[in-house]
């Protein structure tokens, strides 16, 4: 049972993602670093209001009250998640693809291409082709007529 427990806890792959784990934690830091110190400035800069402050949706309930649904923590939220997408895409995704691209070119590597697979189209066409040479290898029977 241990010796089990040894073999999983060795494996590449879980160290693997336990790397990759940690290193995530610590890019987290960076990414929350760039959008908090420019990305939220430049969003102030042509929006003054908060988005907490944006009103909610009011509706009546079954009791004769009230109940608010906010969305300004939603709004805020989604603010926030675009703003990383944009700073991890364009600051992080980007260069590295570029840089990659770059060091392959250099490599003389290649990217092979995918072979182009037929539309259906094609098939269709491919099929009723193969139907007219088998029809016409074989031979057709006709019965005699019946007198």
């Amino acid at each position: 049972m241990l010796k089990g427990f040894k073999d999983f806890i060795m494996r590449g792959n879980v160290i693997d993602l336990a790397v990759a784990v940690v290193i995530g934690a610590a890019f987290t830091a960076i990414v929350t670093a760039v959008v908090e110190s420019i990305i939220t400035p430049l969003i102030a800069i042509f929006w003054k209001a908060d988005a907490n402050g944006i009103p909610g949706v009011t509706v009546p309930d079954l009791y004769g009250g009230t109940v608010t649904f906010p969305i300004g923590g939603l709004v805020s939220a989604l603010i926030s998640f675009l703003a990383v997408a944009v700073v991890v895409y364009f600051v992080f995704v980007l260069p590295m693809n570029t840089w990659k691209a770059r060091q392959a070119a250099k490599a003389g590597v290649t990217e092979e291409k995918e072979e182009k697979l037929p539309t259906e189209a094609e098939l269709l066409i491919q099929i009723r082709d193969l139907l007219e040479q088998q029809n016409a290898a074989t031979p057709t029977q006709t019965t005699p007529p019946r007198v």
